[in-house]
């Protein structure tokens, strides 16, 4: 089983010398992913309204991902980057695959790029993008992508993109980048059919924001059953699970791997997030701490 951890943002400051030491020790204990996630902008409370405005307001410190991820390349030579996820509709896309081949050249073939629709009006309107059909534009923003990644000159006509013989240089390492969808939030973790069929046409694994318990065991089986119904092995699609380390103790963390596990989850990431944890102190001793738990 791959275990990755949730990069701290809205927690980690933006004290550089102290962000690249904590991922150097990630790295170090061991973990094989870090899982970074997206947001350009934070709306404003007093003006909007979400329940993930909560953390996600724009009074968090969120790093722009993919910038991050150009430094921890860097810095990093074993651990997987993963974007967990990137709003990737609120993007365009020809330079989503611009970066994301870029970032995958300079860490030596190591970017996951985790995507999903988001739930923020107020970002896709400042980015000049279209909230509303946002689902139906992202399944063809991942054929743009693997386009894009794989074939030198790409002539790709569809309904949202135009591409006029026309390629990326530097191409990729991995041809092409694996593609997540991360789906759900901690205030409404099951997702909508349209996403769970999405996940099963076109992913390459995937990573929900439900609990390991009976109506997950539920979802679990939908996608598998769209996954085969797509002419798809579900044994190629897989599940990562999320490992919330607040307000628990160890023998806690050990039922939610082991409950993960019989969900036919392959991939874990420790969130040590929403604790109070001094950074990088803190989360540093809760991930060991979890770390000895797997051993």
């Amino acid at each position: 089983m791959k275990v990755g951890v949730i990069f701290p943002q809205t927690e980690c400051g933006t004290d550089v010398e102290t962000i690249g030491g904590f991922v150097r020790d990630v790295e170090a204990m061991g973990f094989d992913h870090l899982f970074v996630a997206d947001h350009v902008l934070g709306a404003d409370p007093r003006f909007h309204s979400h329940p993930s405005l909560a953390t996600y307001s724009h009074e968090a410190v969120v790093h722009e991902a993919l910038t991050l991820m150009a430094y921890l390349a860097a810095i990093t030579r074993r651990l997987t980057l993963a974007t967990g996820i990137l709003i990737l509709p609120q993007r365009q896309t020809a330079l989503v695959a611009k970066q994301a081949a870029e970032i995958d050249v300079l860490s030596g073939g190591r970017l996951r790029l985790g995507i999903g629709v988001g739930w923020n009006a107020v970002e896709f309107e400042a980015l000049n993008e279209t909230f509303d059909n946002r689902g139906r534009r992202s399944a063809e923003q991942i054929a743009v992508l693997r386009a894009l990644w794989t074939q030198e000159v790409v002539d790709f006509r569809g309904e949202f993109h135009r591409i006029d013989h026309a390629g990326l240089n530097p191409m990729p390492i991995q041809r092409p980048i694996p593609i997540w969808f991360g789906v759900g939030s901690r205030g409404q973790p099951t997702p909508p059919e349209a996403a769970l069929r999405r996940i099963a046409r076109l992913a390459d694994g995937w990573s929900p924001n439900f609990a390991p318990d009976s109506q997950g065991q539920a979802l679990v089986a939908r996608v598998h059953q769209y996954a085969r119904e797509a002419g798809r092995d579900p044994a190629a699609l897989p599940l990562e699970g999320r490992i919330r380390l607040a307000g628990q103790e160890p023998d806690g963390w050990t039922k939610q791997v082991e409950a993960w596990k019989a969900l036919g989850a392959t991939f874990l990431i420790a969130e040590p997030r929403g604790a109070g944890l001094t950074f990088p102190a803190g989360h540093l001793d809760a991930l060991r701490r979890f770390k000895a738990t797997l051993s």
